[in-house]
């Protein structure tokens, strides 16, 4: 049975009775902003492959909105994400009030993300990952987490949270999960829903420009491609397209890399990324 609690108190009272098998992976955390979709449920189910006690938190966190930003029609669907959290048998919800997370107020003091931070959606989103960061960390210690579970969709996400564990040692495994996408391509997304039939159809353009320039092994070959099916969609306002080595550094000569993706469908702003091995020319 899901058991679900909303503040630090209950959280902890909860934690203290978790009974942990040994043998597996201790408590494990999938931190969400509800809304839940398929791809969250992915996450849930590979963290209970290996994990004994199950953790979802859910909290829409005000501090990674800029002032321009969806905080406040961001979906909230708490109903839903509980029915969600059930069916995939996670051990325990958190569903904690932004008193509860932030109980004086916003933080005086913030992760700083540094250089990683400032690229791609840190350059188009300021501030954005110095509220993510600050909340995964504190999640991370009020769960009592021993690995937590982040989807890469947000792979920008993803490489800053391992950073932090690593360069705080904070004694977490971070474990990144492939994006999940609809039939036709489309990464999942909470956002998603904001778009109309027309614009969905628009949205397309990003994975299937992800999959055109991953089809080629030299860099310029990989851009251009994926250049091209963007620019060929009047409806997509593309923020970047960059083509990063595996840890979002320089691009290697040869062997993996990843490509990634930014751009507004309509009011949406949509994220995608693809890994890629790129081929020195013979």
């Amino acid at each position: 049975m899901t058991q679900v609690v909303h503040t630090r108190d209950e959280l902890a009272a909860a934690l203290d009775k978790a009974p942990l098998d040994q043998a597996a992976s201790g408590i494990a955390v999938v931190m969400t902003m509800g809304a839940l979709h398929d791809g969250h449920r992915e996450l849930i189910r590979v963290a209970r492959q290996s994990s004994a006690f199950v953790v979802v938190t859910i909290f829409v966190n005000p501090l990674q909105f800029g002032p321009n930003e969806d905080f406040e029609k961001y979906p909230r669907t708490l109903a839903e994400d509980l029915e969600a959290c059930r069916a995939e048998g996670a051990a325990l919800v958190f569903a904690p009030s932004r008193d509860d997370v932030y109980p004086g107020g916003p933080p005086s003091i913030t992760m700083n993300p540094g250089p990683l931070g400032a690229i791609l959606d840190g350059a188009s989103r300021p501030g954005h990952f110095a509220g993510m960061l600050t909340v995964v960390e504190k999640l991370l210690r009020l769960t009592r987490a021993e690995v937590a579970y982040f989807g890469e969709k947000d792979f920008q996400q993803l490489a800053l949270i391992s950073r932090m564990v690593v360069d705080l040692e904070l004694g977490v495994r971070i474990v990144g999960v492939p994006t999940v996408r609809e039939k036709d391509g489309l990464a999942l997304s909470s956002r998603n829903r904001f778009l109309s039939p027309e614009e969905r159809r628009s949205a397309l353009a990003l994975s299937r420009a992800l999959r055109e320039g991953a089809a080629h092994g030299d860099p310029e070959a990989v851009l251009a491609a994926a250049h091209k099916i963007l620019s060929e969609e009047p409806g997509v306002r593309l923020d970047y397209l960059e083509l990063t080595g595996p840890d979002l550094g320089a691009v290697p000569d040869d062997g993996p890399a990843r490509l990634l993706v930014a751009a507004k469908v309509g009011t949406t702003r949509l994220i995608d990324n693809v890994p890629i091995a790129l081929r020195k020319a013979v």
